[in-house]
């Protein structure tokens, strides 16, 4: 079992690449190298892939990459399930994971992140969670973005040490967590993790 993650930049045109890309690249080839692991394609799309228990963090970690750039955002589906072709670029390999990501895709309309795999009662409940969320990661600012990237990006670090990485008080990293709902992303990821593990 492995995940693909399908993924495009809203709003790509008001935004210029030399502010983006490069990040997103960066972001990217923390999960593993190009092209057999992730591609860009057409511009601003990409694929991704994950280890299934690793797929949600690494769409947060994506999202809070991307939005702390004005005007833009991303689309993410998350596509559970079997590869049955391995190709050099991932763009190239197919199987079931490919084929849940790309129908996710398809079916993302009022939603920018959600998951599809063989599995409804795994799917149901994690997409309505998902939607829950998107109430408070669609509309974080770019200092929001940055620090919930930033904690991600560094798991051991406390608020001091985040506090020192960002030029910031303790005081308002607690008050900029808070604000992100840091503490009920971090549940949820939990909560996927020990789900993905009664279907993988």
């Amino acid at each position: 079992m492995t995940s693909i993650i399908t993924g495009d930049i809203i709003n790509s045109k008001e935004s210029s690449p030399k502010n983006w890309l490069e990040p997103l690249k960066l972001v990217l080839n923390h999960f593993g190298n190009s092209p057999a692991t992730w591609e860009i394609f057409r511009g601003d799309s990409f694929q991704l892939e994950v280890a299934p228990e690793q797929a949600l963090e690494a769409c947060i970690l994506i999202k809070a990459t991307i939005k702390q750039f004005k005007n833009i955002d991303v689309r993410l589906a998350i596509g559970i399930g079997e590869k049955s072709f391995v190709s050099d670029k991932i763009t190239e390999s197919n199987g079931e994971a490919f084929i849940n990501s790309g129908v996710c895709f398809e079916e993302l309309k009022k939603t920018t992140l959600a998951v599809k795999s063989s599995f409804e009662t795994f799917d149901t409940p994690i997409n309505i969670m998902l939607e829950l969320a998107q109430l408070t990661i669609n509309y974080w600012s770019s200092t929001s973005a940055l620090l919930i990237k930033t904690t991600l990006e560094h798991p051991d670090f406390n608020q001091s040490e985040l506090a020192k990485t960002l030029g910031k008080t303790q005081g308002n990293i607690s008050q900029g967590l808070k604000r992100a709902g840091f503490d009920e992303l971090f549940k949820l990821l939990n909560y996927y993790k020990t789900q993905i593990q009664t279907i993988c």
